[in-house]
């Protein structure tokens, strides 16, 4: 038989380095010649998965957290913006949307401190910030005494009330058979709401209150929510 030229030799030589190439590379794939993924062009990377956790289930979660059992969502707390803007489209209560009572009494060394409560009657809600007016009144509606004093270092707050809601402001005196007052046995208390003119009048159960003399000042703090109770 006739030998082959070198050239010959050479090519089948390169043809069978290339066949044993291709068969080590199907091996070290697996054998399953599946091609490799795409690279993502726009760098997100793509979904986990086998354990791992996708973006689908990350957003799943997220929501999860922010609804209730029901699946309706949670109900966010109002905030201060929510509450004041609330009290500012409420407006002023009116005397006519309010009736005052006199709560009961809470001495304390030699003090005498009565709630003033203001309840909201009215349909709709409404507002009250600052200090009452007040005056005790005779039988026949004379003022007894000076009008009382407001109370230095008492910050007004504005209190919203709802319809059956109540404030309150404190009413204090110095008993006065401790103080040495004069006194006087009122048959009323007029009181007028803050920023009104009308009073309201409330039957008086308190006893004495001092209407001159030594210690003889009645004081007033601000509103506050409830009915001091």
């Amino acid at each position: 038989m006739a030998n082959k030229s070198p050239s010959v030799h050479r090519t089948a030589l390169l043809a069978g380095t290339a066949a044993l190439l291709g068969l080590l590379t199907a091996c070290g794939s697996g054998g399953s010649g599946t091609a490799s993924s795409p690279t993502t062009l726009s760098g997100t990377a793509a979904p986990a998965t086998d354990g791992g956790t996708s973006a689908a289930a990350t957003a799943t979660d997220s929501v999860t957290q922010s609804t209730g059992p029901s699946g309706e969502a949670a109900s966010a707390k109002p905030s201060k913006t929510a509450s004041s803007a609330v009290a500012a489209a409420s407006g002023r209560c009116h005397t006519s949307e309010l009736k005052a009572t006199v709560g009961r009494n809470d001495p304390g060394a030699g003090q005498e401190n009565f709630p003033i409560v203001l309840t909201n009657t009215s349909s709709h809600t409404c507002t009250v910030r600052g200090f009452p007016g007040a005056a005790f009144v005779d039988a026949s509606g004379k003022q007894l005494g000076p009008d009382p004093k407001r109370e230095s270092g008492s910050a007004p707050t504005t209190v919203t009330l709802a319809p059956g809601h109540s404030a309150w402001a404190g009413l204090t005196f110095s008993n006065p058979e401790v103080s040495g007052a004069n006194p006087a046995t009122p048959a009323a208390l007029l009181v007028t709401p803050p920023d009104e003119r009308a009073s309201l009048k409330v039957t008086w159960t308190g006893g004495q209150v001092p209407v001159s003399g030594n210690s003889s000042s009645v004081f007033l703090t601000v509103f506050n929510p409830g009915t001091g109770a």
